[in-house]
């Protein structure tokens, strides 16, 4: 069901690459969130921790069989002197999206909760839909 798994790729090729992500990675305010799926028979609890975001900056959407998850964030810290003159200013901006194969799942059953950084979703599956059996004449 949940084909889409984390996934980091070293490029043997480029070490440089590897070398810039990795230590830039530490100034990056949004590197990913981490997601938990349980299958709890009738339904999946998906949690994802989405710490430092508010309700407000997260956006969930469903196309087809397709579950996004996307927030995003600004962060602004300005200090200035009695003058007005900038001692210091830093902005950054983060944002994260990520994607799930729903395809199992009743989409119009879904239910959302976001409390404490941790966004929950209720996925319950769809009802087995049992095939029917007939007889087929042979002419």
């Amino acid at each position: 069901m949940f084909g889409i798994t984390p996934f980091e790729r070293n490029d043997i090729w480029n070490p440089i690459r590897d070398f810039e992500r990795d230590f830039f990675r530490s100034f990056s305010p949004v590197t990913h969130c981490r997601t938990d799926i349980k299958d709890e028979g009738d339904k999946f609890l998906l949690e994802c921790e989405m710490p430092g975001f508010e309700k407000e900056d997260i956006k969930i959407s469903v196309d087809g069989s397709t579950l996004s998850l996307c927030a995003e964030r600004k962060y602004e810290n300005d200090q200035e002197n009695s003058g007005g003159e900038y001692i210091r200013r830093e902005r950054s901006y983060g944002s994260y999206c990520r994607s799930f194969d729903i395809s199992n799942v009743d989409e119009s059953a879904i239910d959302a909760s976001y409390n404490n950084g941790v966004l929950k979703l209720t996925l319950p599956k769809k009802a087995n839909e049992k095939s029917q059996s007939r007889q087929i004449e042979i002419r």
